[in-house]
């Protein structure tokens, strides 16, 4: 190789991103970010034995998917085509399937094509890609940070093996900034660079389990301190090398159900911490407030019920409230409503008797309406009857009721809980039926 060649690879090699340099160069380094490379694992089985087939990797930015997509062509010896679905078209595509073949038929040489963002291809561009998956001309390996049993072609993934990434956790992190700070090749082990711990521990919870995220703050910190000796990293610098950090939240994908899930579990888990913590969660990633409200609306109903009643109208009053006067005044309105419910005692019989009902209404045989209880029904110029024949008018009893069938079948949907309001009403049933008078309230 000539000298200025070498010159040139190696001013590319020093310009190339922190968060390039520090990419794990074999399988093994890599193994230990990931659960399913491990010795043993599906993935490792499948290069262990070259019969790497197209592999879809699922997960949030940052968390390897393009370091492993490229160890596997290195493992595997095949030549790697790299395409962003963002910026090629279908015209893009054909070529690198044209490629794929003339390499295979005139060398022997597979190709793996790893397309990132697949999921921004719609349907009829992901079809280009079946047949040649299907026949093995190319291996293709698709990255997505969306759910690909929603996002992707359900034919692409029937002839993929899918792999969740996680993001990183903070100790992960901290670790991979230590190594960058220490390796004197390919971090900053010559410059002697010092990262303080609490400077560490700022970058890790900031960089939400993105790694070159994390690399590329640690980079602009070093870089902006070059006229320094010595590189110190303070609490104070790191402040300022990295972004406040931008939640990762999809509206209409996995963030937004698992979010709104776990605030409702948490509201009826009675933890009003937790619950609040997922409210702010979804304000700050720009959730529709109103979407919250309909849920607490919902949850009112459906996990307090008649335990407390004031439940569902301080749900309505929150839902109107936040229809009027918006964000960001509405968070507040939201805060109270989700830890009044969450400290409120809960019951879900109302639910569960509605849906009860509903099961036997489609299931089972219709019951027919006891005649006492029909609309009442006269001939024409006759005196309207106060009531049909053996219906009983509850209030001409002095207690407000009368022991009457009013369904026609022994069958009990409503079954209120010892909690709450709805203990007085159980109280109130099972006098009616004969037990002890209630409790006064």
């Amino acid at each position: 190789m000539s000298l200025w060649r070498q010159q040139q690879e190696s001013r590319l090699k020093s310009a190339e991103p922190l968060a390039a340099r520090m990419r794990p160069r074999t399988l093994d380094e890599f193994s230990g970010q990931t659960h399913f490379l491990g010795p043993g694992k599906l993935l490792r089985r499948m290069l262990e034995a070259d019969q790497i087939t197209s592999v879809l990797f699922y997960g949030p930015p940052g968390t390897g998917k393009t370091t492993l997509a490229r160890l596997i062509a290195l493992h595997t010896q095949r030549h790697f085509e790299h395409g962003n679905a963002a910026a090629i078209g279908v015209a893009d595509v054909r070529a690198v399937l044209e490629g794929a073949k003339k390499r295979l038929e005139q060398d022997g040489v597979r190709t793996i094509f790893f397309l990132d963002e697949i999921h921004r291809f719609n349907r009829a561009q992901q079809d280009v890609l079946l047949g040649d998956v299907e026949r093995g001309i190319i291996t293709l390996i698709g990255a997505t940070t969306e759910n690909p049993y929603f996002a992707v072609n359900s034919a692409l993934v029937s002839r993929s093996a899918v792999f969740q990434f996680q993001a990183l956790s903070e100790p992960d992190i901290t670790a991979l900034l230590r190594r960058a700070v220490a390796d004197p090749e390919r971090g900053y082990g010559k410059a002697g660079a010092l990262l303080d711990d609490d400077a560490a521990a700022l970058l890790a919870m900031r960089c939400d389990g993105d790694a070159r995220k994390a690399l590329s703050a640690l980079e602009v910190a070093v870089l902006s301190e070059k006229g320094s000796q010595v590189p110190h990293i303070t609490l104070a610098v790191a402040e300022e090398s990295i972004q406040q950090k931008a939640l990762v939240y999809d509206k209409g994908g996995d963030q937004h159900h698992d979010a709104i899930s776990a605030f409702i579990k948490s509201v009826r888990g009675s933890d009003p911490d937790a619950a609040i913590y997922w409210l702010a969660r979804m304000l700050e990633a720009g959730e529709d407030p109103l979407f919250i409200a309909r849920r607490i609306a919902i949850l009112a109903s459906e996990d307090i019920g008649n335990a407390d009643p004031r439940g569902i109208s301080v749900a309505a009053a929150c839902y109107d409230i936040v229809h009027r006067i918006g964000m960001p005044e509405a968070r507040i309105t939201l805060a109270q409503a989700t830890t009044y419910l969450a400290c409120a005692p809960k019951s879900n019989a109302a639910y569960a008797a509605i849906n009860e009902a509903l099961a036997d209404v489609k299931n089972n045989r219709t019951i027919t309406v006891p005649k006492h209880l029909r609309s009442v029904t006269f001939e024409a110029g006759a005196k309207k009857p106060d009531k049909a024949p053996g219906y009983q008018y509850a209030h001409d009893d002095p207690r407000g009721y009368v022991d009457q069938d009013y369904l026609g079948v022994d069958k009990a949907y409503y079954l209120p809980v010892d909690r709450g309001y709805e203990k007085h009403m159980k109280a109130y049933l099972e006098w009616l039926k004969g037990g002890p008078a209630p409790a006064a309230q």
